[in-house]
């Protein structure tokens, strides 16, 4: 044991409102995705101030619990609250973030992680002790529906403005028709931004998981696009040739992911491209120890993408935070003589890479 004498008691203190912090934002998780669920962040986006009866009476809320939920709001700075008419606003710049689930600046779904991770947690503490790896179909649901509306947002902002844009050649080749692609699709919300954004293209969604599948192909048939299909198969596996294929956010849960990349790379045309699409990362473990992006990014590694690789054949285990010259190191030795980091956002690197 440490002896109390010993300790720099500044540093205690200031560790310890680190801690309360901690908690504070673990149990205000579980109110914001209330939040979000209930409508109560839509119901404020228009900006004017409201007081706990009026936000009750617009979503049918009991008044009592709405007021609890608005204080605990201002008190963690989502809301702002004017006492002398007991209103609350939410600030257009917050509302961005948290009121239209359809934006592309939407942030709640990576919310609906919060109950997976615990309904997990003996899963996963299970897994500490043995060592044994958990597949993605072995988690909670709710980590499915989560994924696609955290990287659903990202996608919507990025993908057809930026990102396709920052690969040579592959734009004007995918306008004038082309296949497409995308490897470990989950509930397609990357595909079908595809699919509308090229609708000459053929595009094709792949994942292991037969319920992401079904997800996906449900809300296709709600587009009605006809340019897009969703076929149950591995990254190892998948058939076609391709102009395009996309990795978006999962080169890292798979096992074997040189193996996969030698299929890619097997998948493509001859003048064709694989764009990795990966949580942004720096080479030096070290470089990624920064709050909140990094922590965030190494416990959902811990949790979900080291234990998914892990689980598979060749059980690699690579965990999320691979970095630049890391992925460009598998691709080189799946075959692919070109890669390069095309751009970059505050959340993710995108690689060109070419047979």
């Amino acid at each position: 044991m440490t002896n109390p004498a010993d300790l720099d008691m500044a540093k205690v203190e200031q560790f310890m409102h680190q801690i309360i912090g901690d908690l504070s934002a673990c149990t205000a998780a579980v109110l914001i995705r209330l939040g979000d669920r209930l409508g109560l962040y839509r119901a404020m986006a228009d900006g004017k101030p409201v007081t706990s009866t009026e936000l009750a009476e617009l979503t049918g809320l009991a008044e009592r619990y709405v007021r609890e939920w608005l204080h605990a709001q201002a008190a963690g700075g989502w809301v702002s609250y004017d006492p002398d008419t007991a209103t609350f606003i939410l600030p257009a710049e917050h509302a961005a973030l948290v009121a239209d689930p359809d934006a592309p600046t939407f942030l709640l779904g990576g919310f609906d992680w919060i109950p997976s991770f615990w309904a997990d947690a003996d899963t996963l503490e299970a897994a500490f002790r043995s060592g044994a790896g958990i597949g993605w179909h072995q988690h909670d649901e709710r980590l499915f529906i989560g994924t696609e509306r955290f990287f659903g947002a990202g996608y919507k902002m990025n993908l057809v403005a930026s990102w396709l844009p920052a690969l040579d050649g592959v734009v004007d080749k995918l306008a004038s028709g082309g296949r497409i692609a995308d490897v470990g699709c989950g509930h397609g919300a990357a595909t079908l931004l595809l699919a509308q954004a090229f609708p000459d293209a053929q595009v094709h969604g792949f994942d292991y998981h037969d319920a992401s599948i079904a997800a996906a192909r449900s809300r296709a048939a709600d587009t009605g696009l006809g340019n897009v299909k969703f076929e149950t198969a591995t990254s190892a596996d998948f058939p076609g040739q391709y102009d395009l294929v996309c990795l978006f956010d999962c080169l890292h849960d798979m096992g074997d992911p040189v193996g996969a990349l030698r299929h890619i790379r097997q998948s493509l045309a001859e003048d064709g491209t694989l764009m990795i699409v990966e949580p942004m990362a720096f080479d030096r473990a070290e470089e990624n120890h920064h709050y909140p992006l990094g922590r965030m990014f190494y416990s959902a590694s811990t949790m979900i993408c080291m234990p998914s690789s892990l689980s598979q054949p060749g059980g690699l285990g690579s965990g999320n935070q691979l970095g630049p010259a890391r992925l460009t190191e598998l691709a080189e030795q799946a075959g692919f003589s070109t890669v390069r980091v095309a751009t970059t956002t505050p959340v993710n690197l995108i690689l060109q890479a070419r047979p």
